[in-house]
């Protein structure tokens, strides 16, 4: 699909959802109930079609789950570019905007390792909004599987 109609499939999505209120609004859970499915990816490659599987596994995972669900992407390494203002590897516009939608429409949870951004000598400013900087992108990985949430690596 190019991105002419994938961005007016995205246009539709968000008006229906301003005309007809989201699925969160119709759940059955309640707003700060936690999710009974969590899961977190690990994001250490910067392929696309690496990201692209990722980011489909995900959708579908949104999908199958709706309302009762919590993700998370935690990227380190080359995956980090994925969450680069300008990333210096060639990762597709559509990728990008694909996360930055999961994180803005979705709640998915983007972190970025802060070591992995120390050695690109990368500050804040260099990661998109929507995501967070944890210290270490791997002690991330662990807390979220403390946490009660499965573990994903492709």
């Amino acid at each position: 699909m190019d991105s002419q109609k994938r961005g007016m499939l995205t246009a539709m999505g968000a008006i229906m959802a301003a005309l007809w209120g989201s699925k969160r609004a119709h759940a059955a859970t309640f707003p700060g109930d936690e999710a009974t499915h969590k899961v977190v990816y690990q994001l250490n490659h910067a392929e696309p079609e690496h990201i692209e599987h990722i980011l489909n596994s995900i959708s579908a995972v949104l999908s199958k789950y709706v309302d009762d669900v919590a993700v998370a992407i935690v990227a380190f390494g080359p995956g980090i570019h994925l969450l680069a203002t300008q990333p210096q590897r060639p990762i597709p516009e559509i990728l990008r905007q694909r996360v930055k939608g999961m994180a803005d429409n979705y709640g998915v949870e983007l972190v970025a390792c802060g070591n992995t951004m120390k050695s690109l000598q990368w500050g804040r400013e260099n990661i998109i909004a929507q995501a967070k900087i944890e210290q270490v992108g791997a002690a991330a990985l662990m807390d979220f599987q403390q946490r009660g949430y499965a573990y994903i690596a492709w």
